[in-house]
C-alpha cells in the first residue's frame, strides 16, 4: 500500500490535487479546514489526515511571551517569508495581537539568503526593541 507524507501546506495541497485514492498524512501549521484539506478536525473525511500545529493561533502567544521577556519593548520587527504558506496568517495574527498590546510592528520580508542579510542590516540600522521570526521552514530548516 502506498502513502504520501507531506509536511508543508503547499505540498499537502498539491498532493490532495494529485490523488483521491492514495492516503495522505500531513503535518501543517495552518488550519487544515481553512486550507480546504479536510472537512473538519473531528471528521476529516477523504484520503487526508494529519497533525495541525496551530501556528496561526500561536503567533499571539509568541508575541505575548516576547513582551514578557522584554517588557519595555514597543517596537517589534516581524521577519516573515512572503513566499511561505504561513506569512499571511502570521501577519494577520500578529497585527491584531500587537494592536491589543500597544506595540508598533515593522514587517521585514526574506525568502532568500540575500534578503535575510538585508533584513539584518535593517535591524542593525533601525534598532527595534525586539524581533519575532515567523515559523516558516525557510527560517527553521537547514542553512541555505
Amino acid at each position: 500500500m502506498s502513502v504520501i507524507a507531506a509536511r508543508a501546506s503547499a505540498a499537502v495541497v498539491a498532493a490532495k490535487a494529485a490523488t483521491q485514492a492514495i492516503p495522505i498524512v500531513f503535518s501543517v501549521g495552518d488550519d487544515p479546514v481553512k486550507l480546504g484539506l479536510v472537512a473538519s478536525l473531528a471528521r476529516p473525511g477523504g484520503n487526508l489526515t494529519g497533525v495541525n500545529f496551530f501556528a496561526g493561533e500561536l503567533v499571539a502567544k509568541r508575541l505575548e511571551l516576547l513582551r514578557e521577556l522584554v517588557p519595555a519593548a514597543t517596537r517589534v520587527v516581524v521577519l516573515v517569508n512572503p513566499a511561505g504558506p504561513a506569512a499571511k496568517i502570521t501577519l494577520t495574527e500578529v497585527e491584531g495581537a500587537a494592536r491589543a498590546r500597544g506595540l508598533q510592528i515593522r514587517v521585514l520580508n526574506a525568502s532568500t539568503s540575500r534578503e535575510i542579510d538585508a533584513a539584518f542590516a535593517t535591524l542593525v540600522r533601525e534598532r527595534p526593541d525586539a524581533l519575532l521570526v515567523g515559523g516558516d521552514p525557510f527560517f527553521t530548516g537547514p542553512a541555505r
